[in-house]
Formats: C-alpha cells, structure tokens, sequence
C-alpha cells in the first residue's frame, strides 16, 4: 500500500511539472487550454498545483492536444 501510494505521487508530481512545462512553451494560460481541450481551468489548475489527479480519459486528451505520448506526460520517460 505505501510502495502504490509512493508511486502515485511520484507520478502525479511529473505529471503537474509536465503539463505546466508543455502549457507554457506554448503560451498558453490554463484558460486557454482549458477551452482548446474542453477540461475546466479548475481541474488544470489543481493539477498543476499538485492537488488532484487526473483521470486517463483527461491524461489522453492532453497527451493528444500536445502530441506527446501518455508515458512522456506523465514522467515515465524523458
């Protein structure tokens, strides 16, 4: 259970720090994508802020407005 919720937050972690990295190369607000993907500027922002985690549906979406894989948002490869 400690080794599941360790992993959980190591990669809640990457996730918030790539999302936030990939919005800001290119210049978009969290509104902006909020909009363009059709997620809620709330949801982006608690992402961001490490407060919640995202469902794989939303992961997905992300991954494809950035056209990056799903592994490379989420920290698993660099």
């Amino acid at each position: 259970m400690l080794l599941t919720t360790l992993v959980v937050y190591y990669y809640m972690n990457k996730f918030a720090e790539r999302l936030r990295e990939l919005r800001v190369e290119k210049g978009l607000s969290q509104d902006d994508l909020a909009k363009a993907t059709g997620i809620s500027q709330d949801a982006i922002s608690r992402w961001e802020l490490k407060q919640r985690t995202a469902t794989i549906d939303n992961v997905i979406t992300l991954a494809n407005f950035f056209k990056v894989s799903i592994d490379y948002l989420v920290g698993m490869i660099d």
